[in-house]
């Protein structure tokens, strides 16, 4: 009897331990249920129904001995349905064990609110969501329309392909080719050979270029023409944003607009903004008028003909047989009365300015050169060289006639050196304004007004041998100079000099107390503009202060 109670016992503790058990595990489940959220605690996710469904049709048939036994037949008004996609036609051949339907006649096929398709003909396939459109077909997405014969719209990537030819419109943008592809969820786009796009009066002719529809950009890759206008673009790399009628160039990129030429590593155009830019090596060609423009920087406004160019700047003018080279740390272009038959330009060079060409030579601080009245002028400290002649002095102005030099003007402490041989013997010509015309690019006459002084050695007229040293003083003086740079006559009146044998020269007449020979500094060669070599402290022209107008007071009534 106790053995058997024991028992009892001990069974009815094994079933209190397994109850106990079971009420705790309920209970970690209660509150592990408890924690989850609630759309997870009251809703599960339903399982993807990929099946195509008839919705409606007026005709249903089967045609157990036809070409297609195991197909449905269905028509008038046909209406099928696959997991949120509507697709309409005449007839179809509906494949239920496939999963698949062949649609003919008006077909036309529906996803969400924003893309539909329409076309003759029809494949698809709800197993792998795969719509095959053939003839006359036509995506619409958005604000943008798909034309061409043959597609494949894969749904699970929302990719179409057209693969014979397509044409996408895009707004003002018009993209044809005979390969590419379109995603509806980035709603960007490849195309592939014999690409052209038109956007407004801009053709891009390309093999490879992709469009943004979001962002109306294009971005062409390999060789491509774009022809805006009266510009011709050859790029490699390019992007064209239809916005904002903007384009950025890459790959070394050439820019032709009828006789001008622009090439650059980088280039930037704005057709709303007039505004372009160039970067890395940019080369500006104007083959009418024979000139050329090189630096690392260009900007140009085309609305206000404002420009600037730095960076290893560099001016080329070819029109005559020597080309001139200038060089300057900046120079800018200014536009007066812009698009009217008086319209004329200033360019700007400063800082480090240097010229050369084989006849001529100049460096100064800074210059200006006004094509109203063919002027350049030379401000601070300028200096030039013509053979072995050296004018110096504050200002200088060089008229042109074409590209020809007319006449070139020294004003204030004007000085003019030429070195006779190389013993050191120079003639010598200073005073406060210098002018001398040219002819045929060479100096035929001088003319020396206020303060004049001068040194020159006589030559024999046979060998060429120096006579002496004639020293004078005047208040005007012209020079007369031969073709061959060699000095004729010389014009002057109530002068006053002497004239020294070459043993008796007093030392202090070899050189007139202004006298300055500046040869170290002028440039060499083309590549030798980019090398400055300014003067020392001590080498610079004096200050000269202008004599002021005497102040002047008005009666005051009493």
């Amino acid at each position: 009897m106790t053995i058997s109670v024991k028992r009892h016992n001990k069974q009815n503790g094994g079933h209190r331990i397994i109850i106990a058990l079971v009420l705790c595990l309920f209970g970690f489940c209660l509150i592990s249920a408890m924690s989850l959220p609630r759309d997870k605690q009251t809703k599960r996710k339903k399982p993807k129904d990929d099946r195509v469904y008839l919705i409606h049709s007026d005709e249903l048939m089967f045609d157990q001995f036809g070409n297609n036994p195991g197909a449905q037949i269905v028509k008038g008004k046909v209406h099928f349905s696959n997991d949120g996609a509507q697709l309409w036609c005449d007839s179809a051949y509906f494949y239920q064990e496939q999963n698949s339907v062949e649609a003919f006649g008006h077909v036309r096929f529906k996803q969400g609110d924003t893309l539909t398709l329409t076309c003759d003909y029809a494949q698809y396939d709800g197993q792998e969501q795969m719509m095959r459109a053939r003839r006359n077909v036509v995506l619409r997405h958005r604000q943008q329309t798909l034309y061409t014969d043959s597609l494949d719209y894969d749904r699970m990537y929302d990719n179409a392909y057209f693969f014979e030819g397509g044409k996408l419109v895009d707004g003002k943008d018009v993209l044809v080719a005979d390969w590419g592809e379109y995603n509806a969820s980035s709603r960007e786009a490849a195309f592939y050979y014999k690409v052209r796009m038109r956007s407004g009066k801009d053709v891009v002719d390309t093999d490879t270029l992709f469009y943004d529809t979001r962002l109306s950009l294009a971005h062409v890759v390999g060789p491509s023409k774009i022809t805006s206008g009266d510009n011709v673009i050859n790029t490699t790399d390019a992007y064209l944003d239809s916005k904002s009628d903007s384009s950025k160039l890459f790959g070394r990129s050439t820019i032709i607009n009828k006789e001008k030429v622009i090439v650059g590593d980088s280039l930037y155009h704005n057709s709303k903004t007039g505004i372009s830019e160039g970067f890395g090596n940019v080369i500006y060609t104007d083959t009418l008028n024979k000139n050329s423009l090189t630096c690392d920087h260009l900007f140009y406004d085309d609305n206000t003909g404002y420009g600037f160019a730095t960076r290893r700047a560099l001016m080329k003018e070819y029109s005559q047989k020597d080309t001139l080279y200038v060089h300057a740390d900046t120079l800018k272009l200014y536009t007066f009365n812009i698009n009217t038959d008086s319209v004329y330009r200033k360019v700007h060079g400063y800082r480090k300015v240097r010229a050369y060409r084989t006849d001529v030579q100049a460096v100064c601080d800074s210059m200006v050169f006004c094509s109203l009245d063919s002027c350049l002028t030379m401000y601070n400290d300028p200096i030039a060289w013509s053979g072995e002649r050296q004018l110096i002095g504050e200002v200088m102005k060089v008229y042109f006639n074409d590209s020809t030099v007319r006449m070139a003007q020294v004003i204030g402490q004007a000085l003019s050196v030429e070195k006779v041989d190389d013993d050191n013997h120079y003639n010598q010509l200073s005073s406060r304004l210098l002018d001398a015309y040219f002819n045929d690019g060479a100096i035929r006459r001088v003319v020396s007004t206020g303060n004049v002084r001068s040194v020159f050695y006589p030559q024999d007229s046979k060998d060429s041998t120096l006579m002496g040293l004639n020293y004078m003083e005047t208040d005007t003086m012209r020079m007369f100079v031969s073709a061959d740079r060699k000095l004729e006559k010389i014009r002057t009146s109530r002068a006053s000099g002497t004239m020294y044998p070459l043993t008796q020269i007093p030392p202090e007449r070899y050189r007139l107390p202004d006298f300055a020979w500046f040869d170290g500094v002028r440039p060499i060669s083309p590549e030798d503009v980019f090398n400055w070599r300014g003067k020392s402290a001590g080498e610079k022209l004096k200050a000269v202060r202008r004599r002021e107008a005497p102040l002047q007071k008005l009666p005051t009534t009493p």
